[in-house]
């Protein structure tokens, strides 16, 4: 592109040349190659002097890049960050991007979801093991033990316990024990005899003690299944008000709150807490160990199609997309907002690492292309201009 601008100059220095001097219409054509010369020996000055010294000589005002860099850097770092790198532009861009729909697609389709799976499974297959007990045991006595202790958690507690009565969630769990509560005395008559029949008076005949026992274990058993089979019982109804009340008292209740963390504070003092922790972290890294080391066990199996069924959901529940989206735009909002000056600062700290005529190379190898094409305009219309110019002042 050089080579072209520079062309156009020699051809209009050549022009000017054979014209110089002739009458008629070669007059125009002179006027017009002398006014593209100065239109491209301009442009050719305005173009060098953004990235040299034209001829090398201390023009002021020349070799801007090389001299000013640094500048130019934090101008074009300040220009990204109030135009691009903004949390509402990328929050916008974000919930119009559809991340989440994309993702369930891509999740949905192919292998990905067992692809997924296997490099989950090799790279925690590979950090768990490394991963010693005695370094375990120093972080929930050194760290975490320490830090519950200190952070009051009765509230959460509370919250908690107050989410799980109004979703019924533990429903589920009382029917759970109803039923083997139903099932053990069913079965076990027997032990209900050795728990009451010591309490009876010794005045009282055995035949009556066995009526009795007998009549105890008969109505609670009934009792038992009207729980098991009714879901308006009283006794459901009883259990909701007590956790009810007890999520209020934890989240509310002075004397309540101060008990709870009075308990856990024990609890989390307890010389054992971390020792049967790290036990219990031990007892499940070893499961989850073997679990992700069996390519063909039932959970990397289902954790795949776990992911495949998050996929699809993603792809036709609007209500779970919204989620999805704007919690993903919140994420990478905060992102922006606390860490978006450190991002950016990349463009100034490499730029000012360059060399002056290594960041005017740079530049201009990118840009050059287009600034040549300045140089090219400026001939043309020069010669243009310069043949307006010639034609009026013939007419004046």
């Amino acid at each position: 592109m050089r080579l072209v601008a520079l062309s156009l100059l020699v051809l209009a220095a050549i022009v000017y040349v054979v014209t110089l001097h002739r009458d008629g219409g070669w007059g125009y054509v002179n006027a017009a190659s002398e006014a593209a010369m100065v239109g491209a020996l301009a442009d050719w000055f305005a173009v060098t002097a953004l990235f040299r010294r034209p001829l090398g000589l201390p023009i002021p005002h020349t070799a801007i890049v090389p001299t000013r860099k640094d500048s130019l850097a934090e101008s074009l770092e300040q220009f990204v960050t109030e135009n691009f790198l903004s949390e509402e532009v990328v929050a916008e861009k974000m919930r119009t991007a559809e991340v989440s729909r994309r993702a369930g697609e891509w999740l949905a389709a192919g292998n990905h979801a067992e692809r997924i799976v296997e490099e989950g499974a090799r790279t925690i297959g590979a950090a768990l093991p490394k991963l010693a007990d005695e370094d375990v045991t120093a972080f929930v006595r050194g760290s975490l033990l320490p830090r519950f202790a200190e952070e009051p958690l009765s509230p959460i507690a509370g919250h908690f316990l107050q989410s799980v009565v109004e979703d019924g969630a533990h429903h589920a769990l009382f029917d759970l024990l109803v039923v083997e509560a139903y099932d053990w005395l069913r079965d076990n008559r027997d032990t209900l005899t050795e728990v009451v029949g010591p309490r009876a008076p010794r005045w009282s005949p055995r035949w009556v003690d066995t009526l009795v026992i007998d009549r105890i274990h008969k109505e609670a058993l009934t009792w038992l299944a009207g729980v098991r089979d009714d879901p308006q019982h009283a006794a459901r109804k009883a259990i909701d008000r007590l956790l009810g009340q007890l999520a209020d008292d934890l989240q509310n209740d002075p004397d309540m709150m101060d008990r709870f963390e009075a308990f856990k504070r024990r609890m989390l003092s307890h010389p054992d807490m971390g020792t049967s922790l790290t036990a219990v972290w031990d007892a499940v890294r070893t499961a989850l160990i073997g679990a992700i080391n069996d390519p063909e066990g039932p959970f990397r199996s289902r954790v795949a199609q776990a992911i495949k069924d998050l996929g699809k959901r993603l792809q036709t529940d609007e209500a779970l997309r919204a989620r999805v989206d704007t919690r993903a735009a919140e994420a990478v909002g905060y992102v922006v907002r606390t860490y978006g000056t450190e991002i950016v600062s990349v463009i100034s700290d490499t730029i000012e690492r360059w060399d002056g005529q290594e960041a005017s190379a740079r530049i201009e190898l990118h840009v050059g292309r287009d600034l040549q094409f300045i140089r090219i305009n400026g001939t043309v219309v020069g010669a243009l201009v310069g043949l307006v110019i010639h034609t009026i002042s013939q007419l004046l």
